[in-house]
Formats: structure tokens, C-alpha cells, sequence
């Protein structure tokens, strides 16, 4: 090899030794900090967590580690790895359950469930779980930026809850399985009927009982319909179903129904 060949060759080495970025461990909070955010900003939230996260290694209990458990948490869940942000989280909590941003850090928590909500046809343990979350923060942190943003999801994934029982009783009810129709509409009822599916399942109630021939149970869930929805469509279609066969709303007989109506209708709880 020439003379003149390794002169180049050791130039060039010696380019690319100056061009070669420090090892980590070398430099300071600030800068690992600062390249991570970086990366966040170019839309690289996996690296940036991962960045976050040797600030946090290198500098433990240092106020640049206490912001990095942060923002390696909203990096992880930007970059849909929810159980890495979870856990960034919870670390976060841990160390600084008193702290001004421990509200964010709970809801970041809450997100990593509520963002992996699937359709009504799926299984619904993240939603559980979210609405347990989300019911956290509206209690523990009443006052915080995030508390109407947690009860509005709250309220969608009850929402999302309820959907998945009408889906069940709409398919019990589809195949003549009226008992185990009746089930599922009486959980929306009973235990969702703040959300958008009641009317509905009260409509499907007033079917199902009326297949069954219990007129009276019928009669009564068309009345709570009525009280409530008495605009809605299923209230029509409900009223025109007793009204075939010569009845009409009414709280009649001695089942729960009767009970949600005294509760309902007339605010008797006792």
C-alpha cells in the first residue's frame, strides 16, 4: 500500500473519530435531555423514550431525571408502546406522588388504557380498566387541568360498555333467547342508564317481554321509556308494539322494572 493510500486512510479515520458523537456516559443531563426532545420533535417518540429514559439511568434523582420519567412516559404512549408508558408513569408516582404534574402522570395511566379500546365486538378489560383510571383521577385530582377530560372519557367508555350488552342482547334477541336477552338489556339498564344505549334497551325490553307474554313487565318498561324518551323513535316503536295488541304504557305488576320506576319515575327509593 502506497505512501500516499495511508496518509488518506488516516485522514479520513481521523475525520470520523472527530465527527463521531461522544459516548452518552460522557455528557450531560442536559444534552441527553435535549436530543430527546429532539427526537420527539421528529416524530421519533420510540428513540426519544428511549433517550428519556438514559437521563433518568445516568442522573437518577436529578430535577432533569424528574422531567425525563415524564416526558419518557408521553414519548412511550406517542409511540403506542402502553405498557413502557405505564410503567414511566407509575415510577413517576412513586417518587413524586405529590407533585404538580402527578394529575398528568395519572392520566397518562389512564390513556395507555383508554387509547387501546377496541370495538364493541372485542373484549373490553381496557376499558375497565380506563374507566377505573379515569374515575382515579376525577376523584383524587377534582381540581386538575385533567378532570373534565377524564369524565368525558369516562362517560365514552361506559358508553362503550354499555354497547358491548346491547350487542350481546341484540344477538340473544335476533335468535329467540328472550331470557338471556332480558339480561343484557337490564345491565344497561340498572348499571348504564346514563349512557346512550337506554332507550334502546328499554325498547328491546318491551320486545322481549312481550314475546315472552309478560305484558305487564312490557307495559312497565315502556312507561320508563316514555317518562324519559317520550320524543325518541324507540318510544314510538315501542308504544305502536303495545298498542297492537291492545295495551299501553303503564307500571303495572310487581318485578324490577317496578322498582326502577318508582326510582325513576316517581324518586322513590325506599
Amino acid at each position: 500500500m502506497t505512501l500516499v493510500v495511508l496518509v488518506a486512510l488516516a485522514a479520513f479515520a481521523a475525520g470520523c473519530s472527530r465527527n463521531r458523537p461522544p459516548p452518552i456516559e460522557g455528557r450531560s443531563a442536559q444534552d441527553i435531555y435535549l436530543d430527546a426532545e429532539a427526537l420527539l420533535a421528529d416524530n421519533q417518540p420510540r428513540d426519544a423514550a428511549e433517550m428519556f429514559d438514559e437521563v433518568e439511568r445516568l442522573y437518577p434523582y436529578s430535577e432533569w431525571a424528574k422531567r425525563a420519567m415524564l416526558m419518557s412516559a408521553y414519548a412511550y404512549h406517542e409511540g403506542s408502546l402502553y405498557a413502557e408508558s405505564r410503567a414511566a408513569a407509575d415510577r413517576y408516582l412513586a417518587f413524586y406522588p405529590a407533585d404538580a404534574d402527578a394529575p398528568y402522570a395519572q392520566f397518562l395511566i389512564a390513556l395507555s388504557y383508554y387509547d387501546q379500546i377496541v370495538d364493541i365486538g372485542r373484549d373490553q378489560a381496557n376499558t375497565f380498566e380506563a374507566l377505573q383510571e379515569m374515575r382515579d383521577i376525577i376523584e383524587r385530582y377534582p381540581d386538575s387541568d385533567f378532570a373534565a377530560s377524564a369524565q368525558m372519557k369516562f362517560e365514552l367508555a361506559l358508553d362503550h360498555l354499555a354497547g358491548k350488552e346491547m350487542e350481546v342482547g341484540r344477538f340473544y334477541l335476533g335468535r329467540g333467547h328472550y331470557t338471556a336477552a332480558i339480561n343484557r338489556f337490564r345491565v344497561v339498564v340498572e348499571e348504564y342508564q346514563t349512557t346512550t344505549h337506554t332507550p334502546e334497551a328499554l325498547h328491546r325490553l318491551v320486545e322481549a317481554y312481550l314475546s315472552l307474554g309478560l305484558t305487564a313487565e312490557a307495559q312497565t318498561a315502556a312507561a320508563i321509556l316514555g317518562h324519559n324518551f317520550r320524543g325518541s323513535e324507540w318510544y314510538a316503536d315501542s308504544y305502536a308494539l303495545l298498542q297492537g295488541k291492545g295495551l299501553r304504557p303503564a307500571n303495572v305488576g310487581d318485578g324490577w322494572l317496578n322498582r326502577t320506576y318508582r326510582q325513576v319515575v316517581l324518586g322513590k327509593w325506599r
